[in-house]
Order: structure tokens, then C-alpha cells, then sequence
């Protein structure tokens, strides 16, 4: 593994003196105030200012199509999160909007994609349902053909981002009869200002907004279906790989290496301000650091967060979700009753830090499937241990 730091020519410290200004001026503290307040993880002004930047359609071109760099991608993706842009609206509308130019008729695509780039068209992801689970293929959201259209009825739960985008990747069942459930799937590209569609927000411990997706009788032409009828699993196949993590990252370094290093990027600042708060005097003189239960705690807490961060692929994924949900009560427990008081609030002893992680951390363990749905998934797939067996043991 090289360790070996990047040296950056002129011209891309330029991008990088660049990307700063232009973030510093657009991710304002009253941005982030408000992505707190609403928990929308979006903000339209900064999208359409990294739009019209031209900064959305270099992110997502490779570099020989236009795009940026390997290191300017990379500068690009450190600096939005040093600076807390609201990102995850865009997350989701990269990921589907690959599977339009992938799938997609040219009429949808010449629809899309511009307003893709300019960042006034958004797309989330219709997947879960309320009673499906993390077992996506279990799909009871009905298509229906009738004619040149389709009749789409059911609901969706977790529809992150509903509310700010134009259109959601939706997976619906168009054969109920098949022999097997991933054999009656089919993908389209659903407008959310369709008639028949309710659009309901739900909040998590965290403050994060999420929705519920009721489609009652929603008409929508066939040119809004992505790949073959009953064939949306090969569409579905690219996003789920790229949420679950099981891309591999390039060998340059450049990339993550596992999904989820953003959250342990804040849970990696979280303990670096503990560790700077316990190493200050207090007004008896003493620093906490020095008492060795807070030392070998904090030190545990931190060589777990560094073993999480080094971990690869879908071992990462898991490894900085429970991290999270193990450190963070710890992290409370070393910094006293003053932890528990959020952002923002008098007497806040670490500006909130560690009870946003305590809240955080079991969301990050059920993004894209549970941390049980992902041990599984390496058990099978990358250990070849079998498929697991739910069946009661037989004495």
C-alpha cells in the first residue's frame, strides 16, 4: 500500500484554491443551519450555483469525456465535505442517472440528462417497501400495461429526497406469476409530478428527512421504462452494486475505498475534538487524558476508527457502521452529561459532535440494507461460506 502523499502540479492547486472559494461562498453557516433544521441533505441554491459551475457535469463525465481529473475528483470530494455541502439528492440522481443513458430511450435521455447537469432535475430511489425489508426483489408495487402506458399502484418507504427531485427510479413488479421473484421486475423512471402520486415526509433519530411514495393509479408512458419488461433487475444491478459497495476502487488511491468514509470522516473529526477537549486543563488544573481509564478508552475508540477507515470494499462499509454505533456512547461517556446537548445549544461541550454521532450511527448501519443483510452478503459472496439457513435446527 503506498502511504506516499500526492503531489499536486499548479494547476490543480489552482482548482483546489478555486473549489475552496467557491464553496466557502455558497456552503454558508446559514446553508448549514438549515440542512440541520429541515434534515434535507439538499440545498437548491448550491446545487444549481455547482450547475451552472459546470461543476455536476465535470463530477460525473470520466476525464477523457470532459470530466475532472483523477486528483481534481478527488480534491472535489474532500473539499464538499470539509465544507458539510448537502450531497445526498445528488448521490442518488448519479447513480440513476447512469442507468438512463445506459437504458433509457433517446427521447428520455435528450428529457434527463441537460437538466442533470444544470441540477434542476433530481432523482431518488424507489426501492423499499413498507413491508419488504432489505429484500428488494420482494417488490409489490404493481405496473399494469395498458396500452402505450402503464398503470403503476403500491408505496415506497425511504424515498430519501422525494420531495426536491423531478423523477424516482422505481422498481415495480410487472409479472406476479413469475417462477422467480427477480424475474418480474421491471425499472422505470417514474415524474413525480404525476397525477395519483403523494409524497409524505418521515424523520429520523438523527433529524435526517426521508418519505413515504404513495402511487394511487399514476399513468405514465412507456418511454419512461428503463431496459426490458420483466429484465429490471440488469438495471438494478449497477446502482445496488455502487450502494452496497462491492465496486472495487481504483488501484491509484485516488478513490474511497469503502462507502460510508464521509460518516467516518465525521466520526474521525468527532474524536479528534474529544481527544482535544480531555487533553485541556480543567479549573482544577488536571487534564482527563491523564486519568488511564479515559486514555485507554480513547485510545481503543481511537484505533478502532482508524482500523474502520483502512478497511476496503463491503468489509469497510461494515466495519465503519459498527464502529459508529460502538465509539460513539463511548465518546459521550469519556466527554460527562454535557455531551448529550446538540448543535448549537449553551453548554454543548463539543458543539454537538458526539450525540450526532450516537444518533447517527444506527442509520449508518441500515443505508442500502442492514449490517446483518452485509455479514451475510461477505459470508456467501466473498467467503464462500453458502447461503445462510433460517430454518430452525432440527434435534
Amino acid at each position: 500500500m503506498d502511504f506516499s502523499r500526492v503531489e499536486v502540479t499548479g494547476d490543480e492547486q489552482a482548482f483546489l484554491d478555486e473549489i475552496r472559494t467557491f464553496l466557502g461562498k455558497h456552503v454558508t453557516d446559514e446553508v448549514r443551519r438549515r440542512d440541520r433544521e429541515t434534515g434535507d441533505n439538499f440545498d437548491e441554491g448550491v446545487h444549481l450555483a455547482m450547475g451552472e459551475a459546470g461543476y455536476l457535469e465535470r463530477e460525473y463525465r470520466k476525464p477523457e469525456d470532459g470530466g475532472f481529473s483523477r486528483v481534481e475528483s478527488r480534491i472535489w470530494a474532500l473539499e464538499r465535505r470539509r465544507a458539510h455541502a448537502p450531497w445526498v439528492t445528488w448521490g442518488t440522481t448519479i447513480l440513476v442517472a447512469h442507468s438512463v443513458e445506459a437504458y433509457g430511450s433517446p427521447e428520455l435521455r435528450d428529457e434527463v440528462m441537460p437538466g442533470v447537469f444544470s441540477g434542476h432535475v433530481r432523482m431518488c430511489l424507489g426501492y423499499t417497501e413498507p413491508e419488504g425489508g432489505s429484500d428488494i426483489a420482494t417488490c409489490k408495487t404493481r405496473a399494469v400495461r395498458d396500452g402505450d402506458d402503464w398503470v403503476i399502484n403500491g408505496s415506497k418507504m425511504f424515498t430519501t429526497g422525494a420531495h426536491n427531485c423531478r423523477y424516482a427510479f422505481l422498481i415495480t413488479n410487472t409479472d406476479p406469476n413469475a417462477e422467480r421473484k427477480h424475474k418480474s421486475l421491471t425499472m422505470f423512471l417514474v415524474p413525480l409530478d404525476s397525477p395519483g402520486i403523494e409524497i409524505q415526509g418521515l424523520w429520523t433519530v438523527d433529524g435526517d428527512r426521508t418519505n413515504i411514495v404513495y402511487y394511487n393509479d399514476v399513468r405514465i408512458s412507456d418511454k419512461y421504462r428503463l431496459g426490458d419488461v420483466n429484465g429490471g433487475w440488469a438495471v438494478l444491478r449497477g446502482p445496488l452494486d455502487a450502494e452496497h459497495g462491492v465496486v472495487a476502487a481504483a488501484t491509484d488511491g485516488l478513490d474511497d475505498i469503502a462507502i460510508l468514509q464521509h460518516q467516518g470522516m465525521f466520526m474521525g473529526t468527532a474524536v479528534d475534538t474529544v481527544a482535544a477537549i480531555v487533553s485541556r486543563p480543567g479549573n482544577d488544573g488536571r487534564r482527563r487524558i491523564d486519568d488511564g481509564a479515559v486514555a485507554d478508552r480513547l485510545g481503543r475508540a481511537v484505533a478502532r476508527i482508524e482500523m474502520a477507515l483502512s478497511t476496503p470494499n463491503m468489509y469497510g462499509r461494515v466495519a465503519i457502521a459498527q464502529t459508529m454505533r460502538d465509539v460513539a456512547p463511548e465518546l459521550m461517556d469519556i466527554l460527562g452529561s454535557a455531551s448529550v446537548l446538540p448543535t448549537d445549544a449553551d453548554g454543548a461541550i463539543d458543539d454537538g459532535a458526539s450525540e450526532y454521532l450516537y444518533r447517527w450511527a444506527p442509520l449508518c448501519g441500515i443505508y442500502g440494507g442492514t449490517l446483518e443483510v452485509f455479514r451475510n452478503m461477505i459470508g456467501q459472496y466473498m467467503l464462500g461460506l453458502g447461503r445462510p439457513v433460517y430454518a430452525p435446527v432440527k434435534s
